[in-house]
């Protein structure tokens, strides 16, 4: 491969993190590549010396030049159809990203999961179980480290890989000894033609894998086409081998068909927690974790940040950080799994980008289940005219305010957007850190 390699003209394109750790891995290969960018002043280009590439090119993508290579690795967050990107497809150039060529390159295992929502939690819960295990695990790609960074960690024994939409439609030969899909719900639809494009995107991750993990509750997570004979597994919550199961009255894990620990134990809530907590276990399993530390593992994680984080409990009232639901399935997974938590109402602060989703989904679950919803952003209007208690505001701030007024001993205030941040923050996380900071800044 690295003489194929050296033997091309390539150009990357798209120069975030896993662009610029795609230009670190092709100049340690002895490659030059060509950089290109839409940006004019890319975050982190300055640690590329420019006499080590063939070029750096930033604004609009100049076809001509692109359709002279002979490969482009593109960043997820650049679509495959992009008119410049589309004639150089025309025109016979090669597009991957950069799991493609990470495929290409590793000899170790891996562990591929995707879906709509949860998917960092069991990506960061079967990488501790492996190494609770004493199996030397290390997850990367969508969940922040770059794959091709990783592959450069020598002593790996397996990869667990986060993969987006983005990243497998770009991805071919990724060999996998288990891969998970989680859910499908609508996301991303200002990006996919409509659900059966985006539901075609995840499924994906099931190409070339010997294990396809599946959600018994979802069809759109079933195994379309399995040319590959994997073994398909089935997580539920109902009494199944993976499932949740009654011994002496108590509800709990069932794990490859045995109980394996007793739900109250496990260190996150919420019903959606618990089958993320079994299909990690599965994935574990199937990569030589042990079930003592898959059990160990799920007795001491609390949880990611912005993912139903409890910010703050006073006088009875709890506020509960959940910034990472940007789409409606997320945001309908905290309300199922918190809502037998809470004694009193459930207040809801939602609203931001819905990226082109059809938001009534959302409204029968809010009539049954949400007492109030206040709204900010862009599509926060939408979501209040869902709702025959609603409140519109314009920031954060006030919306925590208002919520404040409305919340009383037994309740709990549910920042869980249904929607992407940044048509106000410059990111989900910048919005949950400002949520836990004007809470915590409320005169209680």
């Amino acid at each position: 491969m690295q003489t194929n390699l050296n033997a091309k003209r390539i150009a990357v394109v798209g120069l975030g993190l896993s662009g610029l750790a795609t230009v670190r891995f092709l100049l340690a290969q002895g490659v030059k590549p060509v950089l290109m960018d839409s940006r004019s002043k890319p975050a982190g280009l300055e640690q590329i010396a420019a006499d080590k590439v063939d070029g750096i090119y930033l604004g609009e993508f100049d076809a001509n030049r692109l359709a002279q290579m002979d490969m482009i690795i593109i960043s997820p967050g650049l679509a495959t159809t992009h008119p410049a990107i589309r004639f150089a497809k025309g025109q016979g150039v090669e597009v991957l990203g950069d799991i493609e060529l990470f495929a290409r390159f590793n000899q170790k295992p891996v562990i591929a999961i995707t879906g709509s929502n949860g998917k960092s939690t069991v990506t960061t819960l079967v990488t501790e179980m492996l190494r609770q295990s004493g199996i030397k695990a290390v997850a990367a790609g969508n969940i922040g480290l770059p794959v091709l960074d990783a592959l450069r960690q020598q002593d790996t024994e397996i990869f667990v890989l986060e993969l987006s939409s983005f990243q497998l439609d770009s991805t071919s030969s990724l060999q996998s000894r288990a891969s998970c899909l989680l859910n499908v719900s609508a996301d991303h639809l200002d990006r996919y033609t409509d659900m059966a494009a985006y539901t075609a995107s995840k499924q994906r991750v099931y190409q070339h894998t010997e294990l396809a993990v599946y959600n018994q509750a979802d069809p759109l997570t079933y195994p379309a086409d399995n040319p590959d004979n994997a073994v398909p597994l089935a997580i539920s919550l109902d009494n199944t081998d993976y499932g949740i199961t009654e011994v002496a009255g108590q509800l709990w894990l069932n794990v490859a068909g045995e109980p394996l620990l007793p739900v109250n134990q496990l260190a996150i809530t919420g019903s959606h927690n618990q089958f993320n907590a079994l299909a990690a276990a599965a994935l574990a399993l199937s990569a030589g974790a042990s079930r003592k530390a898959i059990a160990s593992t799920l007795r001491q994680f609390t949880g990611l940040a912005h993912r139903c984080q409890l910010v703050l409990a006073h006088n009875g009232v709890r506020w509960v950080n959940d910034s990472k639901a940007t789409n409606i399935g997320a945001t309908l997974a905290a309300i199922a799994g918190l809502r037998s938590e809470v004694t009193g109402k459930l207040i809801l602060i939602a609203g931001g980008d819905a990226k082109g989703a059809d938001l009534s989904e959302l409204r029968p679950v809010l009539a049954r289940d949400v007492s109030h919803v206040i709204t900010l952003g862009q599509d926060g209007p939408a979501i209040a005219a869902l709702h025959s208690h609603a409140t519109q505001v314009k920031d954060l701030t006030a919306a925590v305010k208002q919520a404040a007024k409305l919340a009383k001993n037994g309740d709990m205030v549910l920042l869980s957007p249904a929607c992407a941040s940044l048509d106000m923050f410059k990111s989900y996380a910048e919005r949950g850190e400002l949520f836990a900071r004007a809470v915590r800044e409320l005169k209680l």
